[in-house]
């Protein structure tokens, strides 16, 4: 009987030894060291900074030969889960190796300025693993942070018309934020408003004034431009404080029925060699207050253009015409250039054609008086040289002799 004790004892503990042995031979590497920023865990508990990428470095001594290995670590939030992992390499037996990942912390403090997270790794190769004890993280906010919550506009503005900016600010830093300042723009608008958005604590919890909070609203008045083209923009959004400076971005669609303030009643003109081509270019001012334009005309060659006023005033709400004339003492087709400035902002350049062919059609000498005494000179000149021709084509008659008779 106890022969028979004996004997099963022994396979018993023979069994455990096998299945020992097993498991360890299954191990990839019981030799292993992790480094977190270039500190060693264990033994060391790491802090870092929530939403910032940390390096984690792996060494360890394989104890198999194993194909197809992956590093892979996590960091275990209580909301979200992050993870790295390595492209796949070979190991052999009692060589050593390093393998470096990096890992974003994920950013989950709402209600502490710091906690704990928990860091996974796990060596996986073809037929071992190993699976690394549960290493402890300190994560703690960034010194100073002043997230963004929300930037709301509404979805359309008419040029000329004022907007609304709201902005939702939280302090998601460690320490409280003071004299927060928001600038909002629209640089392809040339437009920007600031406003003081005060002081924000950290954690409400720890305030002792009951006012203090951690999170703080507010709005900004923008004016689109009347000239403003029609189109989609981009508003632009920055807070800062001596301590910290962050920023983010909304869209903003701007409608404007004018394409554009000069509007052309025609760019084409024919006419004859001598005449002036004639446009016509209405100058609209759809501000609020007068505005002042400054005409220029651009042409070469044989073309001449010019406006006829160079300075034109157009009162608030209105419009007013400018008539442009072109003329060219030879044939061929001509293009020219009005430039429309308001101070010295050009606000469009408007290209104009004329086509100029045959003579001129006009009436000789009405109004020139060079061409009527040219005229009248050419009359007497043809008149003389009809009288000279009858003069000289006409013979002198022979004279009589009378000869003396004697009777």
């Amino acid at each position: 009987m106890n022969t028979k004790k004996l004997i099963v004892s022994f396979l018993v503990i023979a069994s455990i030894l096998l299945i020992s042995s097993l498991i360890s031979a299954t191990e990839l590497t019981s030799v292993y060291n992790v480094r977190v920023d270039d500190i060693s865990v264990p033994g060391n508990v790491v802090s870092v900074i929530a939403g910032e990428l940390v390096t984690v470095e792996v060494y360890f001594t394989a104890n198999v030969n194993d194909q197809d290995v992956t590093i892979k670590a996590e960091l275990e939030g209580d909301k979200v889960d992050v993870e790295s992992i390595t492209k796949s390499f070979d190991v052999e037996s009692n060589k050593s190796y390093k393998k470096t990942l990096t890992i974003r912390v994920p950013y989950e403090l709402k209600d502490a300025l710091s906690d704990n997270l928990a860091l996974n790794i796990e060596i996986d190769g073809k037929d071992s693993k190993t699976k690394i004890p549960e290493i402890t993280l300190r994560v703690q906010r960034p010194s100073y942070n002043a997230n963004i919550k929300s930037v709301s506009v509404q979805g359309t503005a008419d040029a000329g018309e004022n907007f609304p900016v709201d902005i939702v600010l939280k302090n998601i830093g460690y320490n409280d934020l003071d004299d927060l300042y928001v600038t909002v723009s629209i640089p392809a608008l040339g437009i920007q408003r600031e406003g003081y958005f005060g002081d924000i604590v950290a954690l409400e919890a720890n305030s002792d004034d009951d006012d203090d909070t951690d999170t703080v609203s507010g709005r900004l008045l923008l004016k689109v431009p009347y000239d403003a083209k029609a189109g989609t923009y981009t508003i632009e959004v920055e807070v800062k404080n001596d301590d910290t400076t962050s920023s983010k971005t909304a869209q903003l669609n701007v409608a404007n029925d004018f394409t554009s303030n000069v509007i052309v009643t025609n760019t084409m003109s024919t006419v004859a060699v001598g005449e002036n081509a004639e446009y016509s270019i209405l100058l609209v001012n759809p501000t609020d207050k007068l505005k002042v334009y400054r005409i220029v005309t651009e042409s070469s060659g044989s073309l001449s253009s010019n406006a006829d006023s160079a300075v034109v005033a157009v009162p608030a709400g209105s419009s007013k015409t400018v008539k442009i004339t072109a003329n060219a003492d030879s044939e061929g087709e001509y293009t020219f250039k009005v430039n429309v400035f308001a101070g010295e902002q050009l606000v469009d350049a408007v290209t104009l054609n004329a086509k100029v062919e045959g003579k001129s059609t006009s009436k000789i000498g009405t109004n020139n008086p060079v061409v009527i005494l040219t005229v009248v000179l050419a009359i007497i000149f043809i008149v003389l040289l009809i009288v000279l021709i009858v003069l000289i084509g006409k013979k002198p008659q022979k004279s009589e002799e009378f000869g003396e008779s004697y009777y």
